[in-house]
């Protein structure tokens, strides 16, 4: 029988545990910085990093920061969290050029992370829980475990919710990478060929069922459907359309849609992003919107009644371009089945990237490249005059690609 200390400490265990806090991984591009509306490569460029974040906390903070080989270039979506999070993903599209180093050159490094997650025993939770052990670090002792090759130009990456098989997109070849997961050993499993190897492919995500994944093709504008079979993985050849440029791409935790953004050729109209009906026989597009100038962060909230959309706005432009502005943009919309209606936006810092919520649904990350800082808005906070923002973190190097634990 358990003891009524005991008893209470376990009622305690789920709010306690190391499995109800939560952490975002950041990526982030030492190399490249934003000069006069073009993405340069600076004389000295400090290492990529990632930084290890604690959600849980009020505000977010960096718990640890390890050097790792990343990019800027491609969708913000280059690292992926495994289900136990354990283990994160991180890849390179771009490093800088052997033969020139004020050039960039097509990356293939797939690094795997050991997030060094504690496994305490249900006692050592209690224990915690009850204000007999010290709190936890969730990013105590993380590290490289691997280094491998995935395709050039590797940039969105996901695992799928068994934690079995991951894929990547690799833009420079039109190709999809393929690697087993088992426990912490990550192996490469072959390539899935496009047909293109000028389609670009930017990301790859999983439909909930494991089954099914959608490519976005940036180059010819198209998303791919790929079969899953344990480890095997076909293009089934079918292609749909949703906007010009399909880069990033989010599937809602329900499994009924997902939205791509469509970041279009950065020639300052305004671009879209789109649902796709995940219900539908066969998938499709179902709606889209206009959200502005290059919609490059996206991300559904948990609890899919929401979608965060980070667009440039022109804030990546030179300052004497006609479609300049000072700031980027917050929008979110609520989603009712695959239509979205817009609640609030908010100004952010320039050329930002990728978006992350915490996992109540209540609060967004946006990285700002050029303020090599992750800015915290509360959708809680939403007023008459948009989102209220919280918080800012502050990075080393410039936030280019993150994520969460994605349920």
């Amino acid at each position: 029988m358990i003891r009524p200390m005991l008893a209470a400490g376990a009622a305690l265990l789920v709010a306690a545990s190391p499995a109800s806090a939560q952490i975002a991984v950041s990526a982030n591009d030492g190399k490249v910085k934003l000069v006069n509306g073009a993405a340069q490569v600076v004389k000295e460029p400090a290492p990529d990093t990632i930084s290890i974040i604690d959600l849980a906390q009020t505000p977010p903070k960096v718990l640890s920061e390890l050097a790792v080989p990343t990019s800027v270039v491609g969708p913000p979506l280059s690292v992926a969290i495994s289900p136990d999070e354990q283990l994160a993903l991180v890849t390179s599209a771009m490093k800088i050029d052997p033969a020139d180093p004020t050039k960039l050159a097509a990356d293939d490094r797939l690094t795997v992370i050991d997030l060094a997650r504690p496994a305490q025993t249900i006692v050592g939770r209690i224990k915690s829980a009850v204000g007999k052990a010290a709190p936890e670090n969730p990013a105590q002792g993380a590290k490289i475990l691997a280094t491998l090759q995935a395709g050039k130009g590797a940039a969105g990456v996901s695992i799928n919710k068994a934690g079995t098989l991951a894929l990547v997109a690799n833009r420079n070849e039109g190709t999809v990478s393929v690697f087993t997961i088992a426990g912490k050993t990550v192996t490469a499993a072959g390539k899935v060929e496009l047909g293109n190897d000028k389609s670009g492919p930017s990301h790859v995500v999983f439909l909930p069922d494991g089954k099914t994944a959608l490519v976005t093709r940036d180059n010819d504008h198209k998303i791919s459907e790929l079969k899953i079979d344990g480890s095997k993985v076909e293009y089934t050849k079918r292609d749909f359309s949703a906007g010009l440029r399909p880069s990033g791409i989010d599937v809602a935790s329900q499994g009924d849609v997902a939205v791509v953004a469509n970041i279009g050729p950065g020639t300052g109209d305004n671009d879209t992003i789109s649902i796709i009906d995940l219900k539908a026989q066969p998938t499709r597009v179902a709606n889209t919107v206009t959200v502005g100038p290059t919609p490059e962060g996206l991300k559904i909230s948990p609890d899919g009644k929401f979608v965060a959309v980070g667009v440039m706005d022109g804030s990546n432009k030179a300052p004497n371009s006609p479609f300049f502005k000072e700031n980027g943009k917050l929008i979110v919309y609520s989603r009712s089945g695959t239509t979205l209606s817009k609640v609030a936006e908010a100004p952010v810092g320039k050329w930002c990237q990728g978006i992350a919520w915490s996992k109540n649904s209540k609060t967004i990350l946006v990285q700002c490249m050029v303020e090599e800082e992750i800015q915290v808005f509360s959708l809680a906070g939403i007023t008459a005059k948009g989102l209220k923002k919280t918080a800012t973190i502050k990075i080393k190097g410039g936030p280019a690609a993150i994520r969460t634990l994605e349920k």
